[in-house]
């Protein structure tokens, strides 16, 4: 069976996020002042082929631990359809 699964990986909250700080700048240089902050992360969708769903969650686990985040600057979060 085939599974959608994204990953949404964001920046720690603890990290300095410069692209939302550029863009946080951006919006109030366009008068956008009710902005109060941006953080800029990824969203991943990936096509898993498997037989459960535990499963497809196991495999995108993997791959967002081996190479789709940085522990130690990056959290992620998937979700499995």
């Amino acid at each position: 069976m085939i599974f959608t699964v994204q990953i949404k990986v964001m920046p720690l909250k603890d990290l300095l996020d410069p692209q939302g700080k550029a863009v946080m700048g951006g919006l109030q240089n366009l008068g956008l002042n009710n902005v109060t902050d941006v953080r800029i992360g990824k969203h991943i969708d990936l096509q898993i082929d498997a037989e459960t769903k535990e499963t497809a969650q196991s495999i995108a686990e993997d791959a967002a631990k081996k190479l789709l985040a940085n522990p130690v600057m990056e959290v992620y979060e998937i979700t499995v359809n």
